[in-house]
């Protein structure tokens, strides 16, 4: 990718999700055209729309695509249709039988917004109907799935971005690879934690630090020598070896625990149903394959098992009424029938979305941050998430009020665009 590809100074709305394009979304305005030439006007508006419509193609390429017909449809009334075949229209020319018309009751019809439609032969690329479909982040990752393999086009492996998709293609791309794409990262979590840390958290610990290095700096100046230097950095070497292994008894030892909580559930559950004991030491399993590959395990992890369970026990503690309090028996029978609902929701959604170390992708899998704003699924595009494929329907065309071309950009900076892609054909 080039160099400021998201500039901040001088920004330009691209075909991805990121926080970067987000932010200049959110501040887009209509450029400037009071004191600028017609030429200057149009080539701005070519600049900028260039960046979001097929960023990735060519000029040349694309000014080959270029049509200056632009698809729309006038809606129709069906009932007038059926009712009358036209001749009515010649009808009393003349002769008093025209009725007068009430103008006041005519609503006046929305604008077909055409220049909307400038760059509508894009979306029938393969690599932008794939990033339509919310199965990558950006249009270039999108073209990067197809240029691997990852996609297929009625059931063919399609290795041509630039393939033109008609009305009925079904295209689909590789479940792994959707999920990676569309899924929040690894390391966004350890993000998150840094970023969550309060101001006066971050300035004792900036002002701790200083008076730490500036003791320390003081100590060696007076007092230290180059053998004292030499065993302080083999301590430091042999503290540094420690500390994963201190992390893997952490692990190993909140593992265990849980292990014997569970064990414990299982004792105390007698009246327990075939299939929820057997949900019960699929959940045992689960936890011992953790123990034995407890390196792989994080800490987040077993916080996040800690979590459901804690969350399982106060639900259980907060349904307890005080008359069951007062009756023992009956508590107990309902304590223990609560539980088995909890634990099956939980063991539901840990099947649904297990946790999986080997994934590329952050597990239990969640969507990708800033999403929500450009989760949206244009109308020529009929999708199914659960397989990961989708159906061309049609091309896009332009309807009184709407175009079915998704683009940030203003009428004008889009009647700009096409003026002067006009005279180069």
């Amino acid at each position: 990718m080039r160099k400021r590809f998201h500039w901040l100074k001088k920004p330009k709305i691209r075909a991805d999700w990121s926080k970067e394009n987000l932010y200049n979304i959110a501040r887009a305005t209509i450029p400037p055209t009071g004191s600028k030439t017609f030429f200057q006007q149009k080539w701005n508006a070519k600049a900028l729309t260039r960046a979001y419509h097929g960023e990735q193609i060519r000029e040349k390429q694309w000014q080959r695509m270029f049509r200056r017909t632009l698809p729309a449809v006038v809606p129709m009334d069906h009932k007038y249709l059926a009712q009358n075949d036209g001749s009515e229209q010649a009808l009393g020319r003349g002769s008093g039988e025209d009725e007068p018309t009430d103008f006041s009751s005519r609503r006046t019809p929305q604008m077909t917004p055409y220049m909307h439609m400038t760059y509508y032969p894009v979306e029938r690329r393969l690599d932008t109907a794939v990033w339509r479909a919310l199965f990558a982040s950006s249009a270039r990752q999108a073209r990067q799935f197809v240029v691997h393999g990852w996609v297929k086009v009625n059931g063919k492996k399609m290795n041509y971005p630039g393939y033109m998709l008609n009305p009925g293609d079904l295209f689909q791309v590789d479940p792994e690879r959707v999920m990676w794409a569309t899924g929040a990262r690894k390391d966004e979590k350890r993000q998150m934690i840094t970023v969550g840390k309060k101001p006066t958290e971050k300035a004792e610990s900036q002002d701790t630090a200083k008076e730490e290095g500036q003791e320390t700096a003081a100590e060696t100046d007076a007092e230290k020598t180059d053998a004292e230097a030499k065993s302080e950095e083999a301590t430091e070497a042999k503290e540094a070896e420690k500390e994963p292994e201190t992390n893997e008894e952490e692990v190993k030892n909140t593992l265990k625990s849980l292990m014997e909580r569970t064990e414990a559930m299982m004792a105390d559950s007698e009246e327990l149903s075939a299939k929820r004991k057997q949900d019960l030491r699929g959940f045992r399993q689960a936890l011992r394959k953790m123990l034995s590959r407890a390196r792989g395990v994080s800490t987040s992890v077993t916080d996040d098992l800690e979590a459901r369970l804690a969350e399982i026990s106060n639900k259980l503690v907060k349904a307890k009424s005080p008359k069951q309090q007062v009756k023992e028996a009956t508590a107990v029978d309902a304590f223990t029938e609560e539980q088995e609902e909890l634990l099956q929701e939980a063991l539901e959604k840990m099947r649904e979305n297990p946790f999986d170390p080997s994934k590329p992708y952050l597990t239990p899998w969640r969507p990708r941050s800033f999403m929500s704003a450009f989760a949206f699924i244009p109308r020529y595009l009929e999708v199914n998430q659960n397989i990961c494929a989708a159906v061309y329907l049609r091309h896009p065309v332009a309807r009184p009020g709407m175009a079915e071309v998704p683009t940030p950009f203003h009428y004008e900076t889009n009647q700009l665009a096409f003026n002067w892609y006009l005279r180069r054909r």
